[in-house]
């Protein structure tokens, strides 16, 4: 990836619309200096404020592309306007999808952006005198790493090692490892410096930083089948607490302003959430309506609630219930199965109470009954994990861990951006599916 990053502090989602290749000059000459930038607590801080607007804002965001593109490929969403040609060649999956849908370009590009401004944070926070603030800007531009490596780890067979000129690529289970290593830095520099209460004060309110770090770890811990580093890490994560990106008037929910306001883009598919039979909502599931609303007015019946449902509504980073279900797949699926324990962690999702869970999300069913096999579980967990964590951008990986046949989905990975292949002679070959 040929670039030649500027410091844009707060990158426009209107330039990351123009970007078109990662063959790109970002310099803009009416801005600080490089040095200026990158020497200075404050303007270190405003480098990792931009990472999370480039990160939530807007439909050239990372969040709703990544919420929207797994959730066509995943039959969770369905495209109501078909004039929406790069969300409609996803939804029709195959072949069709190739390295010049807009979609893919735009998530490419919004995380490879991302890592490349949050690796220029961890070089220079190191140099601050102030090692407590400089924690701060450590961990919290590593979860924005570490998210935008995870999410090209979902999508596609090989991710970029790196940034700069002719890089390679790495397998995608190497991709999650490196996101891992990420987080394991950050928690390495919070652990020898508790973060300053000043760095938290001079960034948005809302992603609890520790939390995170050991959520996310867990998460993508879980995707390379180290489960014993991913149960350690969900149980190090208070379930009592909420993290989350924060939206205001300005700064609008992604996933409301191109979707549910317009209703002129995606929509749920239905009340199954996508899920076909015997895995579908049981139809008491209190989620179902927590994540969809009904229209009986017009077409499409079924509207994007949860957490889309407003301009200001907040989107979680992870959930608490995700490290739930970690928990029961990991003592599942680890050498010597607990399936008592793997049943009990289930059973806290299945019968959770709305007012129980830091988001209101609940299904408050009946438990379920043991004993049940390994393959009976680890399908109530599927099928809990889809409904838990719908619109999470999660599910893809899923379904290929859990093996989900491919006939329920539209892609399996994703084929490269045209315009990196133009640019990279290292980029791969497009997989078949």
């Amino acid at each position: 990836m040929k670039k030649k990053f500027s410091i844009n502090i707060l990158i426009s989602i209107t330039v990351l619309l123009l970007i078109s290749s990662c063959k790109k000059d970002y310099s803009d000459p009416s801005r600080a200096t490089e040095d200026q930038v990158f020497s200075s607590p404050k303007g270190l801080t405003g480098v990792v404020v931009g990472l999370q607007r480039v990160y939530t804002l807007g439909r050239a965001s990372s969040l709703y592309s990544g919420v929207t593109l797994n959730g066509l490929t995943t039959n969770e969403l369905v495209v109501v306007n078909t004039g929406n040609q790069g969300e409609l060649e996803i939804q029709t999956g195959g072949t069709i999808v190739t390295g010049n849908n807009s979609m893919l370009l735009t998530f490419w590009t919004s995380n490879n952006k991302t890592i490349y401004d949050a690796n220029l944070v961890l070089t220079n926070a190191a140099n601050l005198t102030d090692k407590n603030y400089a924690s701060g800007l450590i961990a919290y531009a590593s979860i924005f790493k570490a998210l935008s490596i995870g999410n090209m780890a979902m999508m596609w067979e090989k991710v970029p090692d790196g940034v700069g000129v002719n890089v390679g690529f790495i397998d995608r289970v190497d991709g999650f490892k490196k996101a891992i290593q990420v987080l394991d830095d950050a928690m390495a520099a919070v652990t020898a410096n508790a973060i300053s209460a000043s760095f938290i004060a001079n960034v948005p309110t809302g992603i609890d930083i520790v939390n995170t770090l050991q959520a996310l770890k867990a998460r993508y811990s879980l995707f390379v089948g180290n489960y014993a580093t991913a149960l350690a890490a969900a149980n190090a994560v208070d379930l009592t607490k909420k993290s989350f990106f924060n939206f205001d008037a300005t700064n609008v929910n992604p996933i409301y302003e191109v979707a549910t306001s317009t209703n002129n883009v995606v929509q749920p598919k239905d009340s199954t959430l996508g899920l076909l039979v015997p895995l579908q909502p049981d139809l008491t599931d209190k989620r179902v309506p927590f994540y969809t609303s009904i229209n009986t007015l017009a077409s499409p019946r079924y509207r994007i609630n949860g957490f889309g449902a407003t301009a200001t509504t907040q989107f979680p980073v992870y959930l608490p219930g995700e490290m739930t279900l970690i928990k029961a797949e990991c003592y599942a699926r680890q050498a010597a199965p607990d399936l008592n324990n793997a049943l009990t962690e289930l059973n806290k999702i299945v019968t959770k109470l709305r007012t129980a869970d830091p988001f209101g999300v609940g299904a408050e069913l009946p438990a379920l009954l043991g004993p049940l096999t390994q393959a009976q579980i680890l399908d109530q967990i599927y099928k809990h994990r889809c409904i838990e964590l719908y619109m999470s951008g999660l599910k893809l990986e899923d379904m290929r861990r859990f093996a989900r046949p491919t006939s329920e989905r539209k892609r399996n990975l994703m084929p490269y951006p045209t315009r990196e292949r133009d640019n990279n002679p290292n980029t791969p070959l497009d997989p078949a599916f």
